[in-house]
Order: structure tokens, then sequence, then C-alpha cells
């Protein structure tokens, strides 16, 4: 990408958006999924990358799998308590990019009551201005966890040893900010 002027306040646009997840099942296959009520707010400065930051918020009730009976299962105690824990988070702590916004993003996640610090790999596509004069800067972030370290712990063993829902969660984001004016 050629660098570009990305420096401002960008919100999320969530139909241009989408929070992603990815985890084995039964030690054979992967199982994909995506929350669609999340929002998040970027504030970049392309000048002081290390005074950048993230805000982002995910609502764990909408979790879609596009099977109903494991999304009621996800939502249930055993997973994410949507009851009890309504949201997960993530606030960046640091930003270590490039001028054209590339490289790492660390900052605070909280699932299920419990946060620790995740780094995200970025990568930015650019900056652009659409057809309806909105700026928009287009970027993805990618990062894997241990479910069991936010306190995701459901085990349902198979009889190979392994187990029926894998301990590793990629989690990816490919978003499209807007600017605000």
């Amino acid at each position: 990408m050629a660098t570009q002027n990305y420096t401002g306040v960008y919100d999320l646009d969530t139909a241009h958006s989408s929070v992603a997840f990815t985890v084995r099942h039964a030690m054979v296959t992967k199982v994909r999924g995506e929350f669609t009520d999340f929002s998040a707010t970027l504030t970049a400065d392309q000048d002081n990358p290390a005074g950048s930051k993230v805000e982002a918020t995910v609502a764990t009730e909408s979790v879609d799998t596009r099977n109903a009976d494991r999304d009621a299962h996800i939502k249930y105690e055993d997973f994410f308590d949507v009851e009890k824990f309504p949201q997960m988070t993530f606030k960046s702590t640091s930003f270590d990019v490039d001028a054209s916004g590339n490289g790492t993003v660390t900052g605070d996640l909280t699932i299920k009551g419990t946060t620790k610090p995740v780094t995200f790999d970025v990568e930015t596509f650019g900056v652009e201005e659409d057809p309806f004069g909105n700026t928009r800067l287009g970027f993805e972030a990618r990062t894997t966890i241990n479910r069991k370290d936010f306190g995701i712990d459901f085990e349902a063993p198979l009889n190979s040893g392994g187990a029926l829902v894998g301990e590793k969660i990629t989690i990816e984001i490919n978003a499209s900010g807007i600017k605000r004016t």
C-alpha cells in the first residue's frame, strides 16, 4: 500500500466489517462463526502511531455459527454465559505500526469477566473516499487466543484423547472505518 494520510477518528462501519472466529472441532475440522452486533472507534495518528488507540465492544448474544443449536450452547454458561457477560471488549494499550498502518496493536481483551493482553497483527489496506463523500480506512486484524485463558473451559473429551472443541481460537476482524467529520 502506498502511504496515505490516515490520521483521524474512525467509527467502524458494521455493514462493511466483520468480527469472525475459527475453532477446531472434533480435532478434524474447523468451525467458523461471527458476531453480528459490534462497535469500535479508532483514533489513528499517522505522525505518532504510539498515540493511536482503539476501543471495541462485541455483544456476545450476537454469535452466529449458522447452527441454532450450537449458537444456543455457546450462549450458555459453558461458553459465553451471555446473561451474566453480555459483552466482550478490547481496549488498546500500544500501537507498533509503520507509516502505512501495518504492524501490531496490543491491548486488553475482556471475555467472560477475564481481561488478558492480546496482540493483533494488523494490515492496513488504504484510505479512500467513497461515492457518498465518506473517507474510509480499511484494515484487517488477526490474533489467536486460548479460550481457557478467558474462563471458557468447556471440555468434551474424544476417544482419541483430543477434545470436541479446540482451545485455540483465531479472531479475524475485517474492517471499514468511516472518518468523523
